[in-house]
This record gives C-alpha cells, sequence and structure tokens, in this order.
C-alpha cells in the first residue's frame, strides 16, 4: 500500500463531493474544483472522509495512488480554507497594481506590464510593493505567483525584482576597481 494513498481525507461540513463517471466534483464555500481520475484508482466516500483505492498493485497503479489521493486532498482544503502565496517588490520605482482584471506591474521597462487574472483567482496589492495571490486551487494560486515573479526574477547583485515573501537571494560581489 501506498503510504500517502492509505490515509483518509477528512471531509469539513462544508465541503460536499459528489462523483460522475470518472469525474470528482468537490464544492465548498471557497469555491468548485474538479479532477479526473486515473484509470485504476475508485473512491469511497463516506459522510466525513475520503478513501483512495487501487486496483493492481504494479508500479503506474501505485504511482497513481499517492498522486490522486494528494490532489484530492488539496482540492478539498482549497474549497474549505483556500491558498494564499505572498509577493514583494523590491527595487526603486517598481510597483504594482490591480486595474480591473489585469495587475499592471512597472518593474523598470521601458513599457508597463498587464497581466491578465484569471477568473478564480483574486490579487490585491498593498503598498503597492507587496501582492497577495488568493484563490482555491493550490496549482493555479502557484502559477499565477510564478508568472508575476518571472517578469522580474530577483538578481544576485542588487536584489532588485520579484520575489516571494521570505525567499533569501543569494548575493553576488560586484566588480572592484584596483
Amino acid at each position: 500500500m501506498s503510504r500517502i494513498g492509505k490515509i483518509p481525507i477528512p471531509l469539513p461540513a462544508a465541503v460536499k463531493v459528489k462523483i460522475a463517471g470518472r469525474k470528482v466534483l468537490v464544492e465548498g464555500p471557497k469555491g468548485k474544483l474538479d479532477f479526473d481520475l486515473p484509470r485504476r484508482i475508485s473512491l469511497t466516500v463516506d459522510a466525513k472522509r475520503i478513501l483512495v483505492n487501487r486496483e493492481g498493485d504494479d508500479s503506474e497503479a501505485r504511482a497513481f495512488h499517492g498522486l490522486s489521493r494528494s490532489i484530492l486532498f488539496n482540492l478539498v482544503k482549497g474549497v474549505s480554507d483556500g491558498y494564499v502565496m505572498k509577493l514583494e517588490i523590491q527595487g526603486v520605482g517598481f510597483k504594482a497594481a490591480v486595474q480591473g482584471k489585469c495587475v499592471n506591474l512597472s518593474l523598470g521597462y521601458s513599457h508597463p506590464i498587464l497581466y491578465p487574472i484569471p477568473d478564480q483567482v483574486k490579487v490585491s496589492v498593498q503598498d503597492n510593493t507587496k501582492l497577495t495571490v488568493e484563490g482555491p486551487s493550490k496549482q493555479l494560486v502557484g502559477q499565477v505567483a510564478s508568472e508575476i515573479r518571472s517578469y522580474y526574477p530577483p538578481e544576485p547583485y542588487k536584489g532588485k525584482g520579484v520575489r516571494y515573501v521570505g525567499e533569501k537571494v543569494l548575493r553576488k560581489e560586484g566588480k572592484t576597481v584596483q
């Protein structure tokens, strides 16, 4: 048995799980998410928990057993609590603002960068330099934060750029004049 796959997923009271064929629909106060079950993986839903079962004991079935359980756990946690990632912008004149369904990033380029915000994700900006990305999908929240960071990753000489809160940037020494 997979160590991860055999652990039951607890269901909070506000979360509803429906199974339609191979598709699992998870609904809660933060939103709705769905997941297509891999072949040879099945679910058992009780009132208080979800059990993920596998058919067979080969390497493919074992791999999808733990993966499916982890993805379903993330879906349940996302629709009940949600996920948050925080970014910070460092650099003179670097700033961000939310304008409708876009994030306007001024990162030292000759033009502003407009990043469209996906439907299930909410982006907010505090003090022009602190961004908060929130949503029910762990994958989508991480992808949005990663794409915003990719416009100007922190550089090693002055430390300017967009970074995750708490991210350590390895600084390099510049050229020395002799």
